[in-house]
């Protein structure tokens, strides 16, 4: 299987959440092919630490990895980003929109809360695609946009629904985009959706200094990303050390299920249903 044309040694890659787990994973690859970066993320010295380390794998050095502090939240940061970009190297290849938080919610939470995991994890989305997409497109080139998702956006379990919502959102603008980008003339910009497995970064780290088994490493994932734009998929359901794909397939259509057999929402974790969807995966 060849590489996507878009990862080649000398193309751009601009990746927000950059400074930390799946983010600096890419940034990472990426530079060790020889890919020009711009790490993108909330300014500091976590920031300054992951440009050391990304410029120290770059057989470009210093000259071909840049950073710019970014609150994706912020169209005013984004707008500046794509400037930064094309001022430090020209057109953009590759848009990694990764940047997310997850501070946990309820449904009776501030609204502040909402709207800030809504603002990063979805209109940043959103925003960096609309401001980046228009000059991918005019270079002719091909050019990947790479939106990070999350199977909590496709099953929505109980517990973190400001995350799920945000991550549902995700996934049914990511489907729009690339619908849009597939549809017009000459158009080799596409659009992919990475959904993670369970990941052990910053994000999931919940104190913890040791990643558990069942989690799979950042660099993992990456990898596993990298092998599914390269088959071209749209939709990149990652494993992880505790759940495959097959586990994966069942949760999700399960989720489906709920609406074409009208059962409960969240019938997996329903009492009347839970060990229903049990014996569904019972042979894997």
């Amino acid at each position: 299987m060849s590489d996507h044309a878009a990862l080649s040694a000398g193309n751009v890659a601009v990746i927000t959440g950059g400074a930390s787990g799946i983010g600096l994973a890419a940034a990472m690859r990426f530079a060790a092919r020889g890919m020009k970066i711009l790490l993108a993320d909330l300014g500091g010295e976590r920031l300054e630490a992951a440009l050391r380390e990304v410029r120290a794998v770059s057989p470009l050095g210093a000259d071909g990895v840049r950073a710019v502090p970014t609150d994706v939240s912020k169209a005013e940061d984004l707008y500046a980003l794509e400037s930064a970009s094309r001022s430090a190297f020209g057109g953009v290849d590759v848009l990694m929109n990764n940047a997310g938080i997850q501070p946990g919610s309820s449904i009776l939470n501030s609204t502040s809360d909402w709207r800030r995991i809504i603002d990063v994890n979805l209109w940043g989305i959103i925003e960096g695609s609309r401001i980046f997409a228009p000059a991918m497109m005019a270079t002719g080139k091909p050019a990947l946009i790479i939106n990070t998702g999350s199977k909590q956006g496709i099953t929505t379990p109980p517990g973190d629904p400001a995350y799920n919502v945000s991550k549902a959102g995700v996934k049914a603008f990511t489907e729009a985009l690339q619908h849009e980008l597939r549809n017009k003339e000459g158009c080799k910009v596409t659009a992919h959706l990475l959904i993670p497995g369970f990941v052990f970064t910053p994000l999931t780290a919940n104190g913890r200094t040791e990643k558990p088994a069942a989690a799979w490493t950042p660099e993992e994932t990456v990898d596993f990303m990298i092998q599914s734009l390269n088959a071209g998929d749209f939709y990149i359901l990652c494993p992880d050390n505790d759940v495959n794909r097959a586990l994966d397939e069942r949760r999700i259509a399960w989720a489906a299920g709920d609406i074409i057999d009208n059962r409960p929402p969240l019938s997996r974790w329903h009492p009347d249903y839970g060990d229903r969807f049990k014996a569904s995966i019972a042979d894997l």
